[in-house]
């Protein structure tokens, strides 16, 4: 069922500051900042030969980052995303097998444009899980 990692995301302060040091300090290509307000976020993605790096940034005081970010000033990685091939057959074979789906449970567009599930950190030794379909 799991592809390939398609991005680690790191939740952050200042994503201005952020992207410097992907970009400056590390050489990496990044994307120009996309404000996500249906997720609460703006985006800066970090492009490497093998996956991406997701910069997050709280967007309002409503984000569903917010409180992360408070809690880890300094940035912090915020969660895992992993490919999979279809994702209702994906939810509903982790729900059978007992994982738990975050919000809806109906996927939601997210940022790459391809729909995504979080599950439960809980289920996946402490680490907050995406799913993204491919």
């Amino acid at each position: 069922m799991i592809g390939r990692l398609n991005h680690v995301a790191i939740a952050v302060k200042n994503l201005e500051a952020a992207t410097a040091v992907y970009r400056d300090t590390l050489g990496a290509k990044v994307s120009a900042p996309l404000p996500q307000p249906d997720h609460g976020v703006t985006v800066v993605f970090v492009e490497l030969p093998n996956t991406k790096v997701e910069l997050l940034e709280p967007l309002g005081g409503a984000s569903t980052i917010a409180k992360f970010v408070e809690k880890n000033p300094d940035g912090a990685i915020h969660h895992l995303c992993y490919e999979v091939e279809d994702i209702i057959a994906a939810r509903d074979k982790l729900k059978a097998d007992g994982m738990r789906v975050l919000g809806s449970g109906e996927p939601k567009i997210g940022p790459h444009g391809k729909p995504g599930l979080f599950l439960h950190p809980k289920d996946f030794c402490g680490t907050l899980v995406e799913i993204e379909q491919v």
